[in-house]
């Protein structure tokens, strides 16, 4: 018999079951049928329940057999399309994956369970275009576009995440000791919740690569998106003119207090000293590497000893070079956060005039200085 048939006859015969079953029940529950009726009724239904038990035994090995077959059929199709999906290294399977991910949404073909299994793909529709959590862990890394901040500000990957602006309290309604911060929290409140701003992030795929090492393929497009990502946040941090909706992300739009000096040097130092001791103790200096240079060659005055100093050592406080922090920026950066939707989606685009297709993701994210007050601008007013 085959599978269908066993199907047909199981369903046949459980159903014979099930009304002898209720027939036991009812002519149990009456006292006026003789015993022996209902006996009869009871050896019928063993007969009946040894062929449903073999009819079942016979249905399960088929059905087992033929699931087994298909499984090997699908691992042997989805081997040839990659190979090295069916590999035992888990590196070399995550970038087989990714590979697959990546032709599959350009070429618009559908995504093999196998491939989201690799990455730890847990959306059970199989409908929407959002990037595995493997994937999207790794868009925070190693961009080739760097952004300064990475290394201090805080970064989270939660929907709707709400913080508090002062990680701990102690049993004083005075305990913070700074009064800027305290006018701070009692004007803008003592709590922050992010936004889901969105933007996208496209990588010109050529049809060369598409048919490249699959190593090539997900180092190109993995390193664009994560400098995509990096050179937005760097955008709407450092923002002189922000963009509309990006307004409180820039740290030159949100009335950071500015300090000012004759030149740069004295400006920062000036800066460093008005934060508050609660806050200068983990400050670090976010410059444009130019006007570094231009105070080492005001300060070394021919020497070039200095030269050869950490920046560190010349201005008192950790320093990363940016070019888009057109003034100084002090402080204790973890009071700056960004946080992701990790709701990653993926798509595919085409550059219609050039012919190149897109691989597209779009994200959702938000930047907050979380208090204001944990930093200085430095600026240069030359004296009149």
């Amino acid at each position: 018999m085959t599978l269908y048939e066993l199907k047909e006859s199981l369903a046949t015969v459980g159903s014979e079951l099930k009304k002898i079953e209720s027939d036991i029940s009812a002519k149990a529950a009456n006292p006026t049928i003789p015993i022996e009726e209902i006996q009869s009724l009871k050896s019928k239904k063993k007969d009946v329940k040894e062929r449903f038990d073999l009819l079942k035994e016979q249905h399960d090995e088929l059905e087992t057999e033929q699931k087994a077959k298909l499984k090997a059929k699908m691992n042997a199709n989805s081997s040839k399309m990659n190979p090295d999906l069916s590999s035992h290294d888990p590196k070399s399977r995550i970038v087989a994956a990714k590979a697959e991910l990546i032709r599959s949404t350009i070429r618009n073909r559908t995504i093999s369970d196998e491939t989201k299994a690799a990455l730890g793909d847990n959306n059970a529709t199989g409908g929407e275009k959002l990037l595995p959590k493997t994937v999207t862990n790794e868009l925070l890394h190693e961009p080739f576009v760097k952004n300064p901040l990475r290394k201090l500000s805080d970064y989270t990957g939660i929907s709707n995440l709400e913080i508090p602006k002062i990680t701990f309290t102690i049993d004083d309604d005075d305990f913070i000791n700074d009064e800027e911060t305290a006018k701070e929290i009692k004007a803008d409140g003592d709590s922050i919740a992010f936004g889901r701003h969105k933007f996208k992030v496209k990588v010109p795929v050529s049809e060369t690569i598409l048919a490249g090492t699959d190593t090539n393929l997900v180092q190109t497009v993995d390193r664009a998106l994560q400098s995509g990502l990096a050179a937005k946040e760097k955008k709407v941090a450092f923002a002189v003119t922000p963009k509309a909706g990006e307004e409180k992300m820039s740290f030159y739009n949100v009335s950071i207090t500015e300090i000012s000096g004759e030149t740069k040097y004295k400006s920062i130092k000036a800066a460093i000293a008005d934060l508050h001791e609660d806050f200068r103790e983990n400050t670090s200096i976010t410059m444009r590497y130019s006007d570094y240079l231009d105070i080492i060659e005001t300060l070394a005055n021919g020497n070039t000893t200095l030269y050869n100093a950490p920046p560190e050592q010349v201005l008192g406080k950790p320093v990363e070079f940016c070019d888009s922090a057109v003034d100084p920026i002090i402080g204790d950066f973890k009071y700056s956060h960004f946080n992701y939707d990790p709701s990653f989606i993926y798509d595919r685009d085409k550059d219609v005039n050039k012919g190149i297709e897109l691989f597209v993701l779009t994200a959702y994210f938000d930047h907050k200085i979380k208090l204001k007050s944990a930093f200085r601008i430095a600026k240069v007013v030359p004296e009149v």
